[in-house]
């Protein structure tokens, strides 16, 4: 029978319905002692014990998970799983008193609690979440305290619960919860579960008195640093695309420490409390409960679909949770998407009310001003900052129905509070919330509210605090409803980070941070031009519309345009800056797409690309627009790589606007480039000066600056005097983040290929390959690498010693490109799997005068680019240039090649043949198969591609 003092417990937060088909108290411990009468209270009972125990366990996980799936709330099942625990730790103890450590009479240093803490202290314990309990003695541990505690523990961690413990007297846990915060924390929620209740009624009752008392702001300061460090180490954004739900901002922890405070300071068990406290409003609480029991939803299912406790999450998960809660495809938009969606939505609302609640005990705590003491006092010497009160530090309302009377304040609050670097008072914020309905069309046309907005978007001040906060506020959205349509949109990929509206603030502040000069040292291009440009206005809004239509089912940048043309003439743009800003915003991945995709050695691709950007104008403001936009996507996405390759297209670019790269200026170039190499080979016999300059085609001469020729020409001097077939250099350049791997070989059909396996097989990314053939039939091929288990230069001395051994190796036939990564590909991961990237391939007869074009689009993986050249070569293709890019899981690979004729390909048959081999190539081994290859695209025309 269970023992009287545990008769009792604490009753459940809110009514369980069927409990008995969780877990039944009366029917376990009959169980129990009837395996008492059959086997003893010796050693031979407790395997049967467990045995027991992990059958009520495990019903009552099956019953708990059935529930759920059945349609249950994530708050539910969180509840439940807290109350099978209850029933199983309260029944284990009795068992263990009663039985196996019986005492009559225990003397009152035998007696001692059982408390849940930590999230099983609030009540929340989710499928595979911790367990954590508090022994509560009265003073010293005593033999017969230690020997029940260690019989529970065992018992518990044999049943595989993960089991937090700790043993500590009443005095010891108000002496180290006065020590140590977290320990204060587990202290303020913990729960009684077992026992008298008279040392878990002492401890809360001294615990108010001797540590609570007085240190209500001691103890929100060190909450909200340790909010601020956990969100730190997190990326400090809510709006990440592998969300943490526990620990991320805007997630479950964010909710505990709003309910930490408010339990500290006002006694509150739950939201509803803070309610009748006055700290929150009924609807703010309404707004955290569902968010709350969204993300416990959302959690449950996670744990349940991984089968152990992941608070992350991921890419490979989101598609199956969004699917269990109920999202599906709808309107062009994917189901996960829309989960998501409503995730980073939840994840604001967390933010909005946390920081409001947070901020509003911070103000009166009476904290002392943070801002120069000068400074505020003038400022507080004035009655009112332009219609606004000045609140300690923070701009306030006057009264809570101005927002009401003059929506347009809503706007101008954020303007005033930019214009003087001041925050925003919480009751101004809470007072935006409850009106922001009469944010409507009437404000939106008001000339004088959408000057306010522009100033503040294009004004001196830091653009991106004032629309973050505008944002946070959910001003920005009914504002411009148009961006309202892509706050939380996520983009499903593993190249973005970031949702659209996340990434579009980074990516104002970005430009602002260019302007300010700030980073000259990274973008030094970029930080100049941006000072040359005359549409400054239209730049920022540019930046701010660029990806504005996203989501919508079509191309965005046309979609975005359009949207343009309607915006800009209501923010107050002339007709003028309205076209440049559609233009910019039709045209933004215009830069990248051509530098990342085009031979840049090829005359025709800067004169197209100039054809479309027409002025130098326009040139600068592609650049700042593409370099803001590639920056602001997310950590390790720019590089000095693709800095190289779009200051060289800015260069070409601006060089055809002034008059040069005409043929003749062409042959100017390359006579300037050989005399410059004249120069630099001063210790070379004019005799050999004059054989190497007739070694290369006028292509050559131009791809290259003069210490790189040099380099050339002394590499290829040695090779030629020691009659060596094959030499292999490398130089590690980490300025620009890549190895350079120079090749000096016999030409031969399908060299390219050859190099390219060898290269994947040493573990090297190539980024981008110039390849030559010379007048005496030697190949000259130069590849840029990264190494491609961590990204950067390829470098080491073993990993380069390798790489040139594994490279005469396969030219020597020694080495089989196919069978030695077939060894070495590891299947993808699960993250990489979940995403499917449609192969694809683009053949372009007009972006060159020379050469066809051909563009192929797969899911990354190792070797790709070698089943793919060696397709090219199995074809009779010659490849003379290519430009390598990967965007996550997605590869982007583009080839100017010809036939064995040197010509290029046209013959509808061969094209069909080329890209039914490509898409073959491009297939997973693993198992994928290749798309039906249709008619195939052949592009007559050349319009700039902008699909992103």
């Amino acid at each position: 029978m269970l023992s009287p003092r545990a008769a009792a417990p604490a009753a459940p937060p809110r009514e369980i319905p069927n409990r008995r088909a969780i877990i039944s108290k009366a029917k376990l411990m009959e169980e129990l002692d009837a395996l008492i009468e059959e086997h003893g209270t010796g050693d031979k009972v407790r395997p049967h014990v467990i045995a027991c125990l992990r059958g009520a366990l495990t019903r009552g996980r099956a019953e708990v998970r059935d529930r759920f799936e059945q349609g249950g709330s994530g708050e539910e099942c969180v509840r439940q799983n807290c109350y099978l625990a209850d029933r199983l730790i309260r029944t284990l103890a009795a068992f263990t008193l009663n039985h196996i450590f019986p005492s009559a009479n225990p003397t009152l240093g035998e007696q001692f609690d059982i408390v849940a803490t930590g999230g099983y202290g609030r009540g929340e314990l989710a499928p595979f979440s911790d367990i954590d309990l508090l022994f509560l003695l009265p003073y010293k541990r005593t033999p017969r305290v230690e020997q029940v505690v260690e019989y529970m523990l065992y018992v518990l961690w044999d049943l595989g619960l993960k089991v937090g413990h700790a043993v500590r007297s009443v005095d010891d846990c108000i002496r180290q919860s006065k020590a140590d915060v977290t320990i204060r924390t587990a202290i303020l929620e913990s729960r009684y579960l077992w026992g008298p209740r008279k040392l878990f009624q002492e401890l809360k009752k001294r615990f108010d008195k001797d540590v609570v008392a007085g240190s209500g702001q001691e103890f929100v300061e060190a909450k909200l640093a340790e909010r601020d460090g956990r969100h730190q180490k997190l990326g400090d954004s809510r709006y990440v695309l592998e969300p943490n739900l526990k620990d991320g901002k805007g997630g479950l922890r964010d909710l505990q420490t709003l309910f930490w405070i408010g339990k500290y300071l006002y006694r509150a068990d739950d939201a509803d409390e803070l309610v009748g406290k006055h700290v929150l409003l009924p609807e703010e609480a309404q707004r955290f409960a569902k968010a709350q029991n969204f993300l416990w939803t959302a959690r449950c299912h996670l744990h349940y679909l991984t089968g152990r406790m992941e608070d992350r999450l991921t890419f490979d998960v989101q598609s199956e949770i969004g699917a269990r809660m109920g999202y599906t495809d709808h309107a062009g938009t994917k189901g996960v998407e829309r989960f998501m969606k409503h995730y980073f939505l939840v994840a604001k609302d967390v933010g909005d009310l946390t920081r409001i609640f947070c901020a509003a005990l911070e103000a009166e705590s009476k904290r002392p001003p943070k801002f120069n003491i000068l400074r505020l006092a003038a400022l507080t010497r004035r009655k009112d900052i332009d219609g606004f009160v000045l609140d300690g530090e923070r701009l306030n309302v006057r009264d809570d129905k101005q927002f009401r009377e003059q929506p347009i304040d809503m706007i101008r609050l954020f303007h005033v509070a930019q214009l003087n670097d001041l925050d925003i008072h919480p009751n101004a914020l809470r007072s935006i919330t409850r009106s922001l309905s009469a944010l409507g069309p009437k404000v939106r046309n008001d000339p004088e509210a959408n000057r306010l907005f522009l100033e503040m978007l294009t004004g001196p001040k830091d653009p991106e605090l004032a629309l973050r906060r505008m944002n946070e506020a959910g001003v920005l959205a009914r504002f411009v409803p148009d961006f309202g349509r892509v706050v939380a949109q996520m983009q499903y990929d593993m190249y973005h980070v970031f949702t659209v509206d996340e990434h579009t603030l980074f990516a104002i502040g970005i430009l602002h941070k260019i302007e300010q000069g700030e980073l000259a040292d990274e973008l030094p291009l970029s930080s100049e031009v941006i000072h040359k440009v005359v549409s400054r206005r239209a730049l920022y809004v540019a930046v701010l519309l660029h990806d504005i239509a996203k989501g919508r089912g079509g191309d965005h940048s046309v979609l975005g345009a359009r949207v343009a043309e309607k915006l800009c003439p209501r923010l107050g743009l002339t007709a003028e800056e309205t076209e440049t800003v559609a233009w910019l915003v039709r045209w933004h991945l215009a830069m990248s797409q051509v530098a990342f995709k085009r031979d840049l050695e090829d005359e025709k691709t800067a004169r197209d690309f100039v054809a479309l950007v027409q002025s130098p104008e326009r040139l600068r403001l592609l650049l700042v627009l593409t370099v803001a936009d590639i920056r602001a996507v997310g950590p390790q996405r720019w590089n000095n790589w693709k800095a190289t390759l779009l200051r060289e297209l800015y260069n070409r670019s601006e060089e055809i606007m002034s008059g040069g790269l005409s043929v003749a200026g062409r042959e100017r170039r390359i006579q300037a480039a050989q005399a410059a190499l004249r120069e630099e080979l001063a210790d070379f016999e004019p005799a050999e000066t004059d054989t190497h300059l007739t070694l290369g085609y006028p292509a050559y001469w131009l791809s290259f600056d003069t210490d790189t020729l040099g380099r050339h020409a002394r590499l290829i001097r040695s090779a030629e005097r020691d009659q060596r077939p094959l030499t292999v250099e490398t130089r590690v350049d980490r300025g620009r983040a890549i190895t350079e791997v120079t090749i000096y070989a016999t030409d031969h059909h399908g060299l390219f290929s050859r190099l390219a396996g060898a290269l994947a097989a040493s573990g090297a990314d190539i980024v981008d390959a110039k390849i030559f053939t010379m007048t005496n039939g030697m190949a000259l091929d130069v590849f840029s690498v990264q190494d491609a288990a961590v990204g950067g230069a390829f470098e080491g001395g073993d990993k380069l010693a390798k790489l040139s051994v594994t490279i005469e190796r396969v030219l020597a036939g020694q080495l089989k490109p196919l069978q030695e990564l077939a060894t070495r590909r590891s299947p993808m991961t699960s993250r990489t799997r979940v995403f499917h990237v449609p192969p694809r391939v683009l053949i372009d007869n007009a972006a060159s005068t020379t050469h066809t074009v051909i563009e192929v689009n797969g899911r990354d993986r190792a070797g790709l680019l070698y089943d793919v050249t060696r397709a090219l070569s199995n074809l009779s293709l010659q490849i003379s240039s290519a430009k390598i890019a990967t965007y996550g899981e997605k590869a982007i690979d583009v080839f100017y090649v010809k036939d064995v004729f040197g010509l290029k390909v046209t013959h509808d048959s061969k094209l069909a043949q080329i890209r039914e081999r490509l898409l073959h190539a491009l297939a997973d081994p693993a198992g994928e198969p290749p798309l039906q290859a249709p008619a195939p695209a052949v592009r007559r025309s050349r319009p700039v591609d902008a699909a992103d």
